[in-house]
């Protein structure tokens, strides 16, 4: 009798030990910390995919990700340009913050000396506190030189193109139509793998396909242990190129072929997982930078019915077309809350249960209880920087901007005495402007950001440092 009572009791301490190691931070039981997969287009517009709108181009993996997981319709960027956009999904803070933004060179460039500064901390550097495998696959432009790769910020493994894949142009040659041109040998860019240049140039036809690769590849080697890979597309940022078999695949045309790579790369990867018994343990994550280049015409993709494009602070430029996917565990459907890449940081490290350095100020939010639950999203506001400018905020519905100004070229900067203010939630064209009959909701606006300003404190420039 007294060895059975012994057994029941050894029995019920066994199951409550179980049961308080499997609570993840949000409450969830699950068996293992999950795998989180960031897949990041290159100028990628929010009406280029069949499930976001476009007409003609193909997107059959994407659309099923979407129709299986989350499709977020108010997903922003922390820049409408590449280097400060990336800055901000890997920090979880406005570029501002980390001097990776700037009012003269927007970008970093082959002849830059600055860099992501080493006392930021990334994604991955947060989840290798967890335990965490890293890898950083595609197009970094966070500083090409060896203190700034992703090597130096948290990623064990990398393999890719250091910054855009239309710089280091040979000399000489009109920019856009040689863009237009694509020819693998009009650009120089270096393919790297970890910090070393193992292919110069980039053989970019079959970059999308070699970055599968390398992160299927990953995925089977880390099977076993919780893994990140941030898979950064150096593609549809022109020139653009795809390979033999997506060759006039799409009757987009090129623009529409390289789409279309890109979501067989999507739909590649999502096998992978479920080969490997991953795809219930990966929360996989489908976004881009910002949003697309329009002064390359069909060689540039659509912002759909948002207004403008890459590089400005309109809804276009900056409202990117975003899905998340964990199977069987997400609350599926379509979020019209708002969210950011910004948010991505506390979110991976909420569900990894990695706790967040408290000496330092964190423009993110926690995401987890909306992809888990189907509960309101923490996010209700918006500071839309230009450089170091903050060219326009948000606040629940409606959205003010006080300095306009097009994307590249054009009309010059126009600082509005009287902020132009649009209800996106009724006008995501910003085409309507309500500031006469809100002064009320301008106000409130107007203090959000002052209340952010006096949070920022000034620091280097890291995008205004020239050298070889």
């Amino acid at each position: 009798m007294k060895l059975d009572k012994l057994i029941l009791i050894t029995s019920i301490l066994l199951l409550l030990i179980f049961q308080a190691n499997s609570k993840t931070t949000e409450g969830q039981t699950t068996k293992k910390q999950p795998n989180f997969i960031i897949i990041f287009c290159d100028d990628l517009g929010y009406g280029d995919l069949g499930t976001f709108g476009h007409p003609t181009i193909q997107t059959p993996s994407l659309d099923k990700m979407a129709s299986e997981g989350q499709k977020w319709t108010s997903f922003y960027v922390a820049s409408s340009v590449c280097t400060p956009s990336r800055a901000g999904i890997l920090t979880g803070r406005y570029p501002i913050r980390s001097g990776m933004c700037s009012d003269k060179h927007r970008v970093l460039f082959p002849d830059s000396d600055g860099g992501l500064p080493a006392s930021e901390i990334t994604i991955a550097e947060a989840l290798k506190t967890g335990g965490y495998s890293t890898a950083c696959i595609g197009k970094w432009h966070l500083g090409h030189k060896k203190q700034y790769l992703p090597t130096n910020n948290g990623f064990d493994y990398y393999f890719g193109i250091p910054y855009s894949n239309d710089m280091d142009m040979v000399k000489g040659k009109p920019y856009q139509e040689t863009c237009k041109l694509a020819r693998v040998e009009d650009f120089n860019p270096p393919l790297m793998r970890n910090s070393e240049i193992i292919e110069r140039p980039a053989q970019q036809a079959t970059i999308t396909k070699r970055y599968t690769e390398e992160a299927i590849h990953f995925i089977e080697n880390n099977s076993e242990k919780p893994f990140f890979i941030y898979l950064a597309h150096s593609l549809p940022h022109v020139p653009l190129f795809r390979s033999k078999k997506f060759e006039g695949k799409s009757i987009r045309g090129l623009y529409g072929d390289v789409i279309e790579e890109i979501d067989w790369s999507v739909g590649q990867i999502l096998n992978s997982l479920k080969e490997n018994g991953l795809d219930e343990n990966t929360l996989v994550v489908f976004t881009s930078d910002n949003g697309p280049w329009l002064m390359f015409e069909d060689h540039g993709g659509s912002a759909g019915l948002l207004r403008d494009g890459k590089g400005s602070t309109f809804e276009g430029g900056m409202r990117e077309p975003t899905i998340f996917l964990w199977k069987n565990q997400l609350h599926s459907g379509v979020v019209s809350d708002m969210g950011s890449t910004l948010d991505l940081l506390p979110t991976f490290c909420s569900l990894a249960g990695v706790e967040l350095p408290k000496d330092r100020i964190y423009d993110g939010n926690n995401l987890s209880t909306t992809l888990l639950k189907g509960k309101i999203s923490p996010r209700n506001e918006m500071i839309y920087y230009r450089g170091q400018k903050i060219y326009a905020a948000r606040k629940g519905a409606f959205k003010a901007h006080f300095i306009t100004k097009s994307a590249y070229g054009g009309e010059d900067e126009k600082v509005h005495e009287t902020p132009l203010l649009y209800n996106l939630d009724v006008d995501p064209s910003e085409k309507y402007n309500l500031a006469k009959e809100h002064p009320e909701i301008i106000k409130e606006i107007w203090q959000l950001v002052e209340v952010h300003k006096k949070s920022v404190i000034p620091v280097k420039d890291q995008l205004e440092e020239r050298g070889l």
